[in-house]
């Protein structure tokens, strides 16, 4: 689990083969798309109606236990009857016929050996069975799963509250993400035995990591060609199903009017109208983000941290950059996810070993 953001969003990482093998992430996953994936389930799972089809369905199952068990019960008692036949049969042997009574104690301590490795396979199949649920607390069940949503909901709620429910009921979740696309399957193990399977939808970093965005990029230019604006086209996008790679729920004007941009139906305002009110090396946001390229939202992350030097001007903000500044945002733009954290740990951790390597070098 990782948190990145001001909002501490939880981030699901698989570094199996990162740890142990030096490679890549095997699978990141955003943690608020998943958990409300897997709350819906949990919370239609916990219905009345699924709750009594799941009941209903413990009902049937414990008949086939029952009919299981008198099965067992029956070839428990065949061996013991066996093992007690043998037992009858030695003691009725003379001790002066050995041969004969040697043979009749191995044929005992066989049917003895049958029977108690029936016994030990029975007891295991016992204890490996999920609990039976008595009548009492069937309707218990019943009367509070009306009351779930609500309490799942409830301010008073905490996050400890809903994990521990959800420990009740799951007992493990396997995701695979489908590439770097946005799709992902997931299987839910449910406590029990039972499995939900399904495939959800997250937010992913590009455009071009989506799994339709030809069909998208197909649909901007027949929409444009119709003489239809960024605002109408984001419209309708958004009533044909079409949704954005990030967290946004919705295409807006922005983003439509970007990716027209870079599919060229639309052109630039002129230079010298973009660059009205700014000074030598100064650029508006958006002018800059097209220039490297990279995302608006990203650039603001940066001036929030830090990372370039701007300045607010009414209610748009303006980043100082020359020419060599320009280059290096480029070459920060192109360094992977989580690289300035783990450039910093391995930094720190090679200037201990070379202040390591100078204390033993008896150097000051």
């Amino acid at each position: 689990m990782q948190y990145s953001g001001h909002n501490n969003h939880p981030t699901y990482v698989c570094t199996r083969m990162m740890s142990d093998y030096g490679g890549e992430v095997c699978q990141r996953i955003a943690g608020p798309a998943l958990n409300r994936f897997v709350t819906a389930r949990v919370l239609k799972a916990l219905a009345p109606a699924s709750l009594d089809l799941s009941l209903e369905a413990a009902k049937n199952l414990q008949q086939e236990r029952d009919a299981l068990r008198a099965l067992w019960n029956q070839r428990l008692e065949r061996s013991r009857y066996e093992a007690e036949r043998a037992a009858r049969q030695y003691r009725l042997v003379e001790p002066e016929n050995r041969l004969v009574a040697r043979q009749v104690e191995r044929e005992w301590e066989e049917k003895l050996a049958q029977q108690k490795k029936l016994e030990e396979e029975f007891h295991r199949i016992e204890h490996s069975q999920p609990r039976v649920l008595s009548e009492a607390e069937r309707e218990s069940i019943r009367r509070l799963s009306a009351d779930i949503p609500a309490l799942w909901s409830a301010p008073t709620t905490t996050d400890a509250d809903r994990k521990e429910i959800l420990r009740q009921v799951v007992d493990r979740i396997v995701v695979e993400a489908q590439g770097e696309s946005e799709r992902v399957k997931l299987a839910i193990h449910w406590a029990g035995g039972m499995k939900t399977e399904g495939e959800m939808i997250r937010p992913v970093r590009k455009l071009e990591q989506l799994t339709y965005y030809p069909q998208l990029c197909a649909r901007i230019r027949a929409l444009a060609a119709e003489g239809k604006n960024a605002r109408e086209i984001a419209e309708g996008l958004n009533a044909e199903g079409y949704r954005p790679p990030k967290r946004c729920e919705f295409f807006g004007k922005q983003g439509v009017s970007e990716l027209m941009r870079s599919l060229g139906l639309t052109q630039h305002r002129s230079r010298s109208k973009h660059r009205e009110g700014l000074g030598e090396h100064e650029w508006w946001v958006g002018q800059l983000a097209r220039m490297i390229p990279m995302p608006e939202t990203t650039l603001f992350n940066w001036i929030r941290r830090g990372w370039v030097k701007a300045r607010q001007q009414g209610e748009r903000w303006v980043i100082l950059a020359d020419e060599a500044e320009i280059v290096q945002l480029r070459e920060r733009h192109r360094r992977p996810m989580g690289y300035c954290t783990r450039r910093r740990w391995v930094d720190e951790a090679q200037g201990a070993t070379r202040e390591g390597a100078d204390v033993t070098n008896g150097k000051e």
